[in-house]
C-alpha cells in the first residue's frame, strides 16, 4: 500500500529527509547537518553545488537505513529548499562555479543601465535608490560584470531548488513558489516577466537561461535511475512542485487565512500572511508566490533573525556551550534559563535587531542597537533583549501587513527553531498581545512540501482540503495581560521611535566608516 509522502527540506543549516502520512504526522526523519557556506573573500558566501547534492543523498540513504520498510509505501515526493541560492550550469548541465548563498554580501556598481524614461519613472515614485540597490545585489549582474567569461558559458541560471530538481529528475525546471531572489519574475502573474517588461532591463539575464516554472502540486518529473541509485529514492517516483522553505512553512503551519500570521523563527525571522489577492507588504515590494497556486505570501523579514542567537552563543556564551557539551544537550536549552531568570520588559534593556542593512525601512544605513543599559544588566539580559527585540520588530511588521491587507491579525502560528522554547513562545504572545500557537510538528516546511505531493498524487482534491486534513493545532500560548501592558508601553513609547531617532546617527556612522558600504 502506497500511503506515505517523502519530503526533502534542504535548509541553511541542515538537510532533512522526512516521511509524512496523509494526516500530516511525521513518521520518520533523517537529518544531516551542513556547512552553510565558505568564504573565498570577505563578505562572500558560497558552497559547492555537489556538496548540496551529496548531503541530500546522504540524508535520503540514512532514512532508508533506519526505516527500510517505509520505502515501498512512499507514493510521491516533494522538495523544498532555502531561498535565493544561485547556480550556473554549462551546456552539459555541469556547475561552472560554486553556488552563491543568500547570505552573500557582494555587490556590484556595474549593472545594466536603464533607459532615461525608466530612470525618470523610478525617481518620480521614489524608488530609484531601491532599484539600484536591487540591481547591485543581483547575482546575475555581479557575474556579468566580474566573471564575464564564465557568464558567457552559462546555459542555465538556476536557484538551488531548480538545480536539485534537475539532479533528481533530469528535467530543467523549478517550482513557481521557489522564485525568490533578484530575477525578472512577475510576482503578480506568477511567471517570468513578459518580453517587454522593464525587469529585463534591470537584470543581465536572458529568458533562455531560466528554467520552466511548474505550479505547486504539479509534476516536475520522475526520479531518474541515476538519482535513485545515489539517493535510494524509488526510481520513477513522481516529484511534485511545492516551493521555497518559507512558502512551505506558511502552508505547513496552517496559516491559510489572512487574519492568521505565520512567524518563522529561523536564521532569518519572518512574518507572513497568505492572501488570495496580490498585496504588496511594503509599497512597491512584491509579495512572494505561496506554495499554493494563485495565492500570495505578503512577507516582511528581520534579516538576521535567530542567527543572532548563534551570534550571542559565539560571543558571550562560552560557559553555556561547555556546560551543554558536558550534559550532551544543545546550548539553546540552557539559554532558556536566561529567559526564566529575567523579567518581562528586561528592566528597560531594548534591542533593535537590524544587524543587517535593509532597503527602505530599515534602510541601507541600518545598524543594530541596544539601549537602556544599567548596572543591573548582565549577559542574561542581553540574551532576553535579542528575543524581545526580534518579537518587537515582527510586531512592527505585523502592523504594516494589517494596514496593507485591511485585515486585523487575530492569531499567530510560530515555526522554526526558536519556536521550540516555551519561554520564547510566551514572550511572543505577550509582545503581540495575541495567542501564539506552535503547530503540531516543528517540521512545517517539510509538511508544506508533503501537502503539495499529497494533492499532486490525488489523495486530496485541492490544497484547502489537504491543508485542513494534514495540519493540526499544537500547544497554544495565551498572552499574559500584565506582561502585555508592559510590553505594549515599551513598544509604543520606545521601540517604535528608536529607528527614526537613530537613523541620522547610522547615516553618519556609514559616511565616516564606509560600513555598510555606501552606493
Amino acid at each position: 500500500m502506497r500511503d506515505l509522502i517523502l519530503a526533502v527540506d534542504q535548509g541553511t543549516q541542515s538537510v532533512r529527509a522526512m516521511i509524512f502520512d496523509l494526516h500530516g504526522q511525521l513518521v520518520a526523519k533523517s537529518q544531516i547537518q551542513i556547512q552553510p557556506y565558505y568564504s573565498r573573500q570577505p563578505g562572500w558566501a558560497e558552497q559547492d553545488c555537489e556538496y548540496f547534492w551529496t548531503r541530500l543523498c546522504e540524508a535520503c540513504r540514512s532514512l532508508w537505513l533506519t526505516q527500510p520498510e517505509l520505502k515501498a509505501r512512499v507514493a510521491a515526493m516533494s522538495l523544498t529548499t532555502q531561498r535565493s541560492v544561485t547556480v550556473c550550469l554549462d551546456e552539459d548541465h555541469r556547475p561552472l562555479r560554486p553556488a552563491i548563498s543568500w547570505l552573500d554580501q557582494r555587490r556590484t556598481g556595474r549593472y545594466p543601465p536603464s533607459p532615461w524614461w525608466l530612470e525618470a519613472g523610478f525617481r518620480v515614485i521614489g524608488m530609484k535608490a531601491a532599484i539600484h540597490y536591487f540591481q547591485s545585489k543581483a547575482e546575475c549582474n555581479w557575474l556579468a560584470a566580474n566573471e564575464p567569461d564564465l557568464w558567457r558559458q552559462t546555459r542555465h541560471f538556476l536557484l538551488l531548488s531548480g538545480y536539485l530538481t534537475f539532479r533528481l529528475t533530469g528535467r530543467v525546471c523549478d517550482a513557481v513558489a521557489a522564485q525568490v531572489g533578484y530575477l525578472p519574475f512577475d510576482s503578480k502573474r506568477q511567471r517570468w516577466a513578459g518580453a517587454s517588461d522593464f525587469r529585463w532591463k534591470l537584470f543581465g539575464v536572458k529568458r533562455d537561461l531560466l528554467p520552466e516554472l511548474v505550479p505547486a502540486g504539479h509534476s516536475m518529473g520522475r526520479i531518474s535511475a541515476v538519482a535513485a541509485e545515489q539517493t535510494g529514492i524509488p526510481a520513477g517516483l513522481v516529484l511534485y512542485a511545492s516551493g521555497a522553505d518559507k512558502a512551505c512553512e506558511v502552508l505547513g503551519s496552517g496559516a491559510w487565512a489572512t487574519d492568521i500570521a505565520s512567524l518563522s523563527y529561523g536564521t532569518t525571522a519572518t512574518i507572513n500572511t497568505c492572501n488570495h489577492r496580490y498585496v504588496e507588504p511594503i509599497r512597491f515590494v512584491p509579495p512572494f508566490p505561496a506554495a499554493v497556486p494563485n495565492r500570495y505570501n505578503s512577507e516582511i523579514m528581520v534579516q538576521r533573525g535567530y542567527w543572532m542567537v548563534n551570534w550571542f552563543k559565539e560571543q558571550f556564551a562560552s560557559a553555556e556551550v561547555r556546560e551543554a557539551q558536558r550534559r550532551g544537550v544543545a546550548p539553546e536549552d540552557l539559554f532558556d534559563r536566561m529567559l526564566q531568570d529575567t523579567p518581562a520588559g528586561n528592566l528597560g534593556l531594548i534591542l533593535q535587531p537590524f544587524w543587517n542593512p535593509g532597503v527602505r525601512n530599515p534602510g541601507p544605513e541600518a545598524k543594530g542597537a541596544m539601549i537602556g543599559f544599567g548596572d543591573v544588566h548582565t549577559r542574561m539580559h542581553m540574551y532576553r533583549a535579542i528575543i524581545e527585540g526580534i518579537a518587537y520588530a515582527l510586531r512592527d511588521a505585523a502592523g504594516h501587513l494589517e494596514r496593507r491587507n485591511g485585515v486585523k491579525i487575530r492569531s499567530l502560528k510560530v515555526s522554526g527553531g526558536g519556536s521550540q522554547s516555551d519561554h520564547v513562545m510566551q514572550i511572543t504572545a505577550d509582545i503581540f498581545g495575541l495567542p501564539a500557537e506552535r503547530p503540531h510538528t516543528h517540521e512545517t516546511s517539510g509538511l508544506g512540501a508533503a501537502i503539495n505531493a499529497a494533492v499532486g498524487a490525488g489523495f486530496y482534491p485541492d490544497h484547502a482540503t489537504a491543508q485542513a486534513r494534514m495540519t493540526h493545532p499544537g500547544q497554544r500560548f495565551e498572552p499574559n495581560p500584565e506582561h502585555g501592558r508592559l510590553y505594549d508601553s515599551l513598544y509604543r513609547e520606545v521601540y517604535e521611535k528608536m529607528y527614526g531617532r537613530l537613523a541620522p546617527l547610522y547615516r553618519g556612522i556609514r559616511r565616516i566608516t564606509q560600513y555598510p558600504r555606501p552606493d
